[in-house]
């Protein structure tokens, strides 16, 4: 089962390694990542393998969603079957 995380925000130093630590400790796989800095926005989208992941997801979600918050950034993650039907024309 495969999520998308969105991370978007001010710039700043650790973006990345504050999300991918979550990733590590809860057993979650990234398979591809695209990352760009607007100006000072930084964005990025994670596609990301769940199913061996150690947590519930509804625990992950709040996990990344409170280091969003430490960081300033708004972080969500969505499994992708859902993601796709909310951003189908």
């Amino acid at each position: 089962m495969r999520a998308i995380i969105t991370v978007i925000g001010k710039d700043r130093v650790g973006i990345i390694a504050g999300v991918s630590s979550i990733l590590a400790e809860s057993n979650v796989n990234i398979l591809d990542i695209t990352q760009t800095i607007l100006q000072d926005v930084f964005t990025m989208i994670m596609l990301v393998d769940i199913s061996k992941c150690n947590i519930h997801f509804h625990d992950l979600s709040d996990k990344l969603e409170k280091k969003g918050v430490e960081l300033g950034l708004k972080i969500q993650i969505q499994h992708e079957d859902i993601f796709n039907s909310m951003h189908r024309i």
